[in-house]
């Protein structure tokens, strides 16, 4: 297809797609696919090779957020049945950290759901950085917290902090139709405050709440306009007691597609396949790591995640290889411009979605909540896959160990 001719030979030079050849990558037929996905793997190789970054999460404090946003379990009079505690102190929050580091993560990302961090929140997170780096050399600490006031991006920076994860999840045109209680511009000031502060910005997006591929294009190209260094690509899981519980919209080809054009309009970018992988790509998750460079391990915020023996065996079976904490994520043009930010040495982001008014994304299921292999029986093909969505009860939070 000359279509993907052009997109290939433009992601590696790094020039921007137009907007109508995002647009029929999205369109693109089934028959189409599998060439979609070879063309938008050569751009991946060229920058990335065959390394798969592996990222954890701590939710540092669960449930209990004020803000509205459809998509979250954590929001106001969320109904779901989630874990809900307070922060965990920082010795709780290294031990969880150093499970996930031990099966291979080189980013831990440090979530807690609200609208945004007090200052004497800013305390606790620093003192969780500081014993998480002290335990464990090496480790990068990506924090997502929420909307950040003045100053305090340069604290999480100076307290040891590498990047700062705040998502658009939609389009400018369409998020007052998912949250009221904040804006679309006060996530993108919060994208912009990190990047000020010299961390390395994280900032992906929510796809599969009903929206138009033009909405899809939209948020990718305000992405690649604000440059983070990580792109977080979450799919729903529609979580019961959420407002976008019946919003069951994608199948494994269409998130395909939606990860080659993220990997077309931001070819040089550390694209993470976040929330929602087992549930939607399910059983193609392997051929989706020719698109994206990045994943989570184990478990997300709210919600259990495939295991991570699983995860680990699925790269390498795939003929990927996790990538190493002696390893530079970002390519060389883009460490130089990091200006010694986290992007100086592998700007992942934490890219978690689950938060509602962190600006993280799990919302809805969204970080990834998919119980992948639990046995149940397949569900007819286009029938929402409820099967695959649990709660979590172990890790973070309980007493149980967690999935890693």
């Amino acid at each position: 297809m000359d279509l993907l001719n052009t997109l290939v030979d433009k992601g590696l030079r790094r020039e921007l797609p137009t907007r109508e050849e995002a647009l029929a990558v999205l369109a693109t037929s089934d028959d189409d696919l599998l060439d979609v996905v070879a063309a938008a793997g050569k751009v991946r190789r060229h920058w990335f090779g065959r390394r798969v970054k592996l990222n954890y999460l701590v939710n540092l404090k669960s449930g209990l957020c004020p803000e509205d946003c459809s998509y979250c379990s954590q929001r106001l009079g969320s109904t779901t049945g989630i874990l809900k505690y307070t922060w965990l102190k920082p010795d709780q929050a290294s031990q969880a950290a150093a499970a996930g580091l031990a099966g291979g993560a080189k980013r831990v990302c440090l979530v807690a759901s609200g609208r945004g961090p007090t200052d004497r929140d800013v305390d606790r997170v620093s003192e969780t950085i500081k014993a998480i780096k002290d335990q464990n050399a090496g480790v990068e600490v990506c924090a997502c917290l929420g909307l950040l006031s003045d100053g305090q991006a340069e604290r999480l920076r100076d307290a040891g902090a590498d990047a700062y994860n705040h998502n658009l999840n939609t389009s400018e045109g369409t998020y007052g139709d998912i949250t009221t209680t904040h804006t679309y511009a006060d996530r993108v000031d919060t994208v912009q405050k990190a990047h000020g502060a010299g961390l390395s910005a994280c900032s992906g997006l929510i796809a599969g709440m009903g929206e138009s591929d033009e909405d899809l294009v939209d948020v990718v190209y305000s992405l690649r306009e604000l440059d983070p260094d990580s792109v977080p690509v979450n799919f729903l899981i529609p979580v019961e007691g959420t407002p976008l519980a019946k919003e069951w919209n994608l199948t494994p080809q269409r998130c395909l597609r939606i990860l080659a054009m993220v990997r077309f309009v931001c070819p040089d970018v550390e694209v993470r396949i976040a929330g929602g992988r087992e549930v939607h790509l399910r059983t193609m998750q392997p051929l989706a790591l020719n698109l994206a460079n990045s994943i989570f391990l184990g478990d997300y915020l709210t919600t259990e995640g495939q295991a991570g023996k699983a995860d680990l065996e699925m790269i390498a079976d795939a003929g990927f290889e996790v990538e190493g904490t002696d390893q530079v994520t970002l390519p060389e043009h883009r460490t130089e411009s990091a200006g010694g930010g986290c992007g100086s040495h592998e700007a992942a982001g934490c890219g978690s979605h689950e938060s509602a008014g962190c600006g993280s994304h799990e919302g809805g299921g969204v970080c990834g909540t998919a119980a992948a292999g639990t046995g149940a029986a397949a569900a007819p093909a286009g029938e929402p896959r409820t099967d695959l969505v649990a709660v979590r009860r172990r890790g973070a939070g309980t007493d149980l160990a967690p999935n890693a």
